[in-house]
């Protein structure tokens, strides 16, 4: 049976360790160049309908070095744009790939494309969810810090598709999540918590980051924002990561950000670039979690696909 990556819960917690040994073996090996070609002769289709730097470098680089290759197509390219059902494309594309990457905006796009793709299909960002980026953040976490559970996480700013998913990873995982955030941002519902971690909710920035491992930001303005931005701003000001909120936390806390960053807006550049940030070695991280994961997913064995051919 093949498996998806379409929220952090479809890992369990035993998984998502081995993954992450997986990650540091891969990331090993690439600093030594030492070559791993485990995806020879393997394709991964890469569907973008939102703009990407991390997610896409990382991918397709990844695919590369693991010996695959991958096609980047956007939305506009495929014939879904002139009316072919999203069930046709899938069946299509899994006779022809052996995986799926789509960044997309509707969560439910994803899910109905892996319900009808015999393939596995990893969610690259909806705005709803994004996993592997959380996953890559708590590989970073236990590379500086030597462990992830009870590590107290304070996600300042706003509560989005990120939020959304550092929740699930940090409930699953069995780490002290703490989000701080206006009233008029946090989430409607929680996702399913499926671990023995906290996750809690709070308006006060100063409180979440007491005592804090890491102080964890996201862009303010999200791709596909509407409203009043200018209102959304001034609302989460408050919520910058700077010298003061830092100092707060009472310990020599790491900062983290998931980038694109907007200097000037929900962190410094003094925080940004000073000895606390940890955000580059964070984007780094992207790379070798996600050659795991395509490892992972892609190596699975189908017992239909590898039968005799009739």
């Amino acid at each position: 049976m093949k498996k998806d990556l379409l929220t952090i819960n479809d890992f369990s917690r035993e998984e998502i360790l081995e993954l992450f040994e997986k990650s540091g073996n891969l990331k090993e090996k690439r600093e030594k160049g030492i070559e791993h070609l485990s995806l020879k002769g393997k394709s991964l289709g890469m569907i973008f309908n939102k703009h990407s730097t991390r997610t896409r470098i990382s991918f397709e680089v990844g695919m590369y070095e693991l010996g695959g290759q991958a096609l980047f197509l956007t939305g506009d390219q495929l014939q879904l744009n002139r009316g072919e059902t999203l069930k046709d494309s899938a069946q299509v594309l899994s006779r022809y790939l052996n995986g799926i990457l789509i960044r997309t905006h509707d969560h439910q796009e994803v899910a109905d494309l892996a319900e009808h793709a015999t393939i596995p299909v990893i969610n690259g960002l909806t705005d709803l969810n994004h996993p592997v980026q959380i996953l890559a953040d708590i590989f970073t976490i236990k590379e500086k810090l030597g462990k992830i559970e009870n590590v107290k996480i304070a996600y300042v700013g706003d509560a989005n598709n990120v939020a959304y998913s550092w929740m699930t990873g940090a409930s699953l995982m069995g780490m002290d999540l703490k989000i701080a955030c206006p009233s008029e941002f946090k989430p409607a519902s929680l996702p399913p918590l499926n671990g023995n971690g906290k996750v809690e909710i709070t308006e006060d920035p100063y409180q979440a980051v007491k005592d804090a491992d890491i102080i964890y930001t996201d862009v303010w303005i999200s791709m596909g924002d509407k409203g009043d931005l200018d209102k959304k701003e001034k609302l989460l000001t408050p919520y910058q990561i700077n010298r003061k909120l830092l100092e707060a936390t009472g310990k020599s806390s790491l900062v983290m950000h998931c980038l694109p960053a907007h200097r000037g807006m929900e962190i410094t550049s003094e925080v940004l670039d000073g000895k606390s940030s940890i955000v580059f070695d964070q984007a780094e991280n992207r790379l070798h979690v996600q050659k795991a994961i395509l490892e992972t997913l892609l190596l699975q064995r189908n017992l239909r696909r590898d039968s005799s051919y009739f």
